[in-house]
């Protein structure tokens, strides 16, 4: 099959107008009756009116005595009112029945009992005073709950007390969800067998699965269907027949010799959209077969959710008869420019913080197959199409993915990656939940120049000054003079070589990195790492030059040591703990000092002194000696600068 190039693109917006005005969402009007005890988090399917009164019976508010109002008349502290009780005064706890003839209830606080058969009053009541009446709540023939509305707990429990036990709601809309591709296999066949070279785990069905039970709809996975247009065009014919309200195909819908999503749907019904003005998400699919909303989800992850988010979500909302929920905007401020190319508006997802008075956005990687970037993901910023990108230090809108609240609950560390600071935020999440510690990495410098932009609460560094043997310090002077600061020491820590499991090279030292088979990777510029490599290298006289791969970069030592293990080059520098992480060979070549910057403006946060507290606990001490490689005799002790 040839190469199709994309129609016409078409803002996002554009294109669900045309596919709303085609598919008709609205009509969706499937009804099915549940017990109200079943059915949280559904949408009723018509206004709800009550049967009974709520309360169906005067009921005391408070614990006290119920009497008539009027037999009360005249009490005051120097003239108190006795009452017989049984005759005059009636004791009832609250939700009980007021005895007949009576209409009011006096807080038992307020009562004296005098004898058995007498209490006193001081203070005269006021007709129905601590009363529920009936109705109070809920009149019957009241509307409790409007058509389109989701059910919450306590709308259960208003319509229980309405005498409601059975509620018309929507049928949740089924979705079928086939996956495409020669190279797909499921997560079972992947790890029984071990995955083989060329696999693509799916993944896609599972998070697309649980994104459609979030939106309200019923997920229904279908097989993997191979590149064979009959085969897809089977699937397709099959699910659009078979009373599925929406077909969701996933891959398949690109410009590639192999993507025959387009020709199938344009033969067996109407393509109305075929490439949408985002990214990632560009090759996005609407189209109509047999009447059903047929949705091309590009393959990679998070083109897939951009997609979902933008056409599926609201698709399944208009057939609950609703609105796609809007999340929160906040102002950020990115930490690093954002470029963008013109003509389609790009979704960057990024982790943000508060630090002083701004919210910080710190970008993730923006690979469309970059998994991570939406589990670490606090929240989205929208790059308009018209725009070329973002500055640096300017201002944007984020939508939030998680809780307003834990942004103002956020330590934000940024500099250089250590596992060290991994386990950090986790033990800061078990021994303070409410607490979450972001950690960023862009190298030690990098971490440095951020705490003078006030971007960040800490910065992680191990800068060495190769004229001093010092570390960090003559750093800290040249490039935050004017920023008082601490330095809080966290670990020593083996640095060398890692290396394929036996070191097959033979690999030894420096002076074997010129050898011509040899494939190096590098960290980043400004990294400590990079600094340490650079003085060790001059030190034995090594022109950077002369050693293949030294451009290559990583920004952590685990991607240093998956490049190692995955073959991509035969040697890198790291720590011990990275090599030891992934079962490689390590060759030490220096201990070095890891310390974390804290301003003086943020030292006395609470946020940053809890974490600093977890830091010098013995329990988490413990587990980074576990991981090899690190020294923590002097964790948690401060450095004077």
């Amino acid at each position: 099959m040839k190469r199709r190039i994309y129609l016409r693109m078409q803002s996002w917006e554009e294109a669900l107008e045309a596919f709303f005005e085609r598919v008709l969402p609205s009509r969706y009007n499937e009804i099915e009756i549940l017990p109200v005890k079943e059915a949280l988090g559904r949408v009723t399917a018509e206004p709800i009116f009550a049967r009974l009164s709520s309360p169906h019976y005067h009921s005391a508010a408070m614990d006290g005595i119920a009497l008539t109002a009027q037999v009360t008349f005249g009490a005051a502290e120097d003239r108190p009112k006795r009452l017989r009780v049984g005759e005059e005064a009636f004791f009832v706890d609250t939700g009980d029945p007021l005895p007949p003839r009576t209409d009011a209830v006096v807080m038992i606080e307020e009562v004296h009992q005098v004898d058995t058969q007498t209490v006193e009053i001081m203070r005269a009541a006021s007709p129905w005073q601590h009363v529920r009446m009936v109705g109070e709540d809920l009149v019957a023939s009241e509307l409790i709950l409007p058509q389109g509305h989701r059910l919450t707990p306590p709308d259960l429990g208003a319509l229980l007390a309405g005498g409601i036990l059975e509620v018309p709601v929507k049928k949740r809309p089924r979705v079928a969800v086939i996956p495409t591709g020669d190279e797909v296999v499921s997560p079972e066949e992947a790890f029984a067998r071990g995955p083989q070279a060329g696999e693509i785990v799916d993944v896609n069905s599972t998070i697309l699965g649980g994104l459609i039970e979030e939106a309200g709809g019923e997920f229904v996975p279908r097989p993997i269907v191979r590149d064979d247009p009959r085969e897809l065009k089977d699937a397709i014919l099959s699910a659009s027949r078979k009373g599925y309200d929406v077909v969701v195909i996933n891959a398949g819908s690109s410009a590639g010799s192999e993507d025959y999503t387009p020709a199938i749907v344009e033969e067996l019904g109407e393509v109305l959209v075929h490439g949408v003005a985002v990214m990632p998400g560009k090759p996005t699919l609407l189209g109509v077969v047999n009447e059903r909303p047929i949705i091309g989800i590009p393959g990679y992850p998070v083109s897939a959710v951009i997609s979902f988010d933008l056409f599926v979500k609201p698709l399944l909302a208009a057939m609950l008869g609703r609105s796609a929920p809007k999340r929160e905007s906040i102002t950020v401020v990115p930490t690093r420019r954002l470029p963008s190319k013109l003509g389609a508006e790009e979704f960057v997802h990024v982790r943000v913080g508060q630090v002083g008075e701004r919210v910080m956005a710190i970008p993730l990687p923006r690979g469309a197959g970059v998994i991570s970037s939406l589990t670490r993901a606090d929240a989205i910023i929208r790059i308009p199409r018209l725009l070329e990108g973002i500055e640096e230090g300017g201002e944007a809108a984020a939508e939030l993915l998680v809780d307003k609240g834990e942004i103002a609950n956020t330590v934000v560390i940024i500099g250089s990656h250590d596992l060290a600071l991994d386990l950090l935020a986790s033990w800061v999440k078990r021994e303070v939940p409410f607490l979450r510690l972001s950690s960023n990495h862009v190298g030690s410098l990098e971490g440095i120049i951020a705490l003078k932009k006030g971007y960040a609460h800490m910065a992680g560094s191990h800068l060495l000054d190769p004229s001093t043997g010092e570390y960090n310090l003559s750093y800290i002077q040249r490039y935050l003079s004017g920023v008082p600061v601490r330095v809080i020491h966290l670990a020593y820590r083996q640095q060398g070589f890692i290396l394929p499991l036996g070191n097959p090279q033979g690999i030894k030292g420096l002076l074997d990195l010129v050898r011509d088979e040899v494939r190096f990777i590098n960290r980043q510029r400004g990294s400590g790492t990079r600094v340490l490599l650079d003085h060790l290298l001059d030190q034995e006289g090594i022109n950077p030059t002369q050693i293949s791969g030294y451009e290559g970069e990583e920004l952590t030592h685990l991607g240093v040591a998956v490049a190692i293990e995955s073959g991509r080059a035969d040697v890198g520098l790291g720590i011990y703990g990275a090599a030891k992480a992934l079962g490689l060979h390590f060759v030490p070549l220096a201990q070095e000092q890891y310390d974390l910057i804290v301003p003086h403006e943020h030292f006395d946060d609470p946020r940053v002194q809890k974490v600093l507290a977890v830091l010098r606990s013995e329990g988490f001490r413990a587990q980074i000696e576990g991981l090899g490689g690190y020294n923590t005799s002097m964790m948690g002790k401060e450095i004077s600068v």
